[in-house]
């Protein structure tokens, strides 16, 4: 029986798709539920499984080509037998796309592949591919583990040199990387941007953390780490400053009366934004669970278009890379994103007296059509007492 395999029902702001790999050969078996072809969106990467056991007939589309929601992509034969090989026609029809493919390369990894290879900290020209084209899958990485033979790959310390000559290698921008580059470029030309510092002391919650996180860890099965009380203390600030919780719409302003917060978080496909809903009513242990969860669908690529949908204000922390101070960019439609930085011991004056206290610059970036020199630094400084004073948080003072 053949079966069509389409690309999924793409969300609404999704106008099209990218093939990004095929994990599968035409005529190469596989099982009900295998994953055939990583497909990639704009925010997201959609996995299309084998509806049942079977064979990959034929390919219509290649890596790299674009897709329209519901576009058949391939041709699925079920219920064909282990081995069996394809029609003449088809493997006539498979080859010199097979052979373009591989003359490519394996430039374009996938994303769980490089995640893979990067935890690995292998060297992808060491690894037989054996995707399409001589790509490289998740199962051709888990082998080569396994088989021992993985060596640390050489630190690039140099650009690799061919017979006295400097190379160079071009890699397409996958479309992640576009929608990012875009999105920051229309925040610096569409806004009017402009950040402000202010530093605090974090040697309350420091001590809070060190007392409660045995007790802490016991009863809620997770660390008490400092993004749970980042976000308390930005979730109450935007409830004393709402023109900081609003956005632009056209020549309107748009006052949101909940409280969802972005959370910056890095994976291997890029910067992304997954929203944590309504924080005002999420305890720290809540906060804690949810950013965690967050954490490893970004690392494993199952973030959802849902997961990053919305949010009225993002939280960034560049200091868990070592970043000590910098100026965060909008993440539109939002008007402001709080930059938490690195925390460093600093003598610091305390009551006439010199004392050596771990500080942490904080920098809110903010679109000044919306938000006034009063509102942004009142609230970047009700943040800081918050953090230096955490019992306001439980007290609600």
């Amino acid at each position: 029986m053949s079966i069509e395999i389409k690309v999924p029902v793409l969300p609404e702001s999704v106008a099209d798709a990218t093939i990004a790999t095929w994990h599968v050969k035409p005529g190469e078996p596989v099982s009900r539920d295998q994953n055939l072809v990583d497909i990639e969106t704009d925010k997201v990467v959609l996995e299309v499984v084998a509806p049942e056991d079977g064979q990959i007939s034929e390919l219509l589309f290649q890596e790299g080509d674009t897709v329209l929601a519901e576009q058949v992509i391939a041709n699925f034969v079920a219920g064909a037998v282990a081995g069996q090989e394809v029609s003449k026609e088809q493997a006539e029809a498979a080859v010199p796309k097979a052979e373009e493919a591989a003359a490519e390369g394996n430039d374009a990894l996938s994303p769980s592949v490089r995640r893979l290879i990067a935890e690995h900290n292998l060297d992808a020209a060491q690894i037989k591919g054996t995707g399409v084209g001589g790509r490289i899958t998740k199962e051709d990485v888990e082998a080569f583990v396994k088989s021992g033979s993985a060596k640390p790959a050489a630190a690039a310390t140099a650009p690799v040199t061919l017979a006295g000559d400097r190379s160079e290698k071009r890699v397409p921008m996958t479309r992640l990387r576009k929608t990012i580059a875009t999105r920051l470029l229309e925040a610096k030309n569409s806004t009017a941007m402009l950040t402000t510092f202010n530093e605090v002391n974090m040697k309350p919650i420091m001590d809070i953390r060190k007392k409660y996180q045995e007790v802490f860890e016991k009863k809620h099965g997770i660390r008490l780490g400092f993004m749970s009380f980042y976000v308390k203390a930005v979730t109450e600030a935007l409830k004393r400053y709402p023109e900081v919780n609003a956005s632009i719409d056209g020549s309107d302003i748009l006052y949101h009366n909940y409280f969802d917060v972005s959370i910056a978080v890095s994976t291997p496909r890029g910067l992304v934004t997954p929203v944590l809903r309504d924080t005002d009513t999420m305890s720290l242990a809540d906060i804690e669970k949810a950013v965690r969860e967050l954490a490893i669908k970004g690392r494993d690529g199952k973030l959802t278009v849902e997961d990053m949908t919305g949010g009225n204000f993002t939280v960034t922390n560049g200091g868990v890379f070592g970043s000590l101070m910098s100026t965060p960019i909008l993440n539109l439609p939002q008007s402001a994103i709080l930059g938490m930085h690195a925390i460093k011991d600093r003598p610091m004056a305390v009551n006439g007296q010199v004392e050596i206290l771990p500080m942490m610059y904080l920098a809110l970036s903010y679109d000044h059509r919306i938000i006034d020199g009063r509102e942004s630094v009142g609230f970047l400084v009700t943040i800081k007492d918050l953090l230096e004073d955490p019992t306001r948080l439980l007290l609600d003072l």
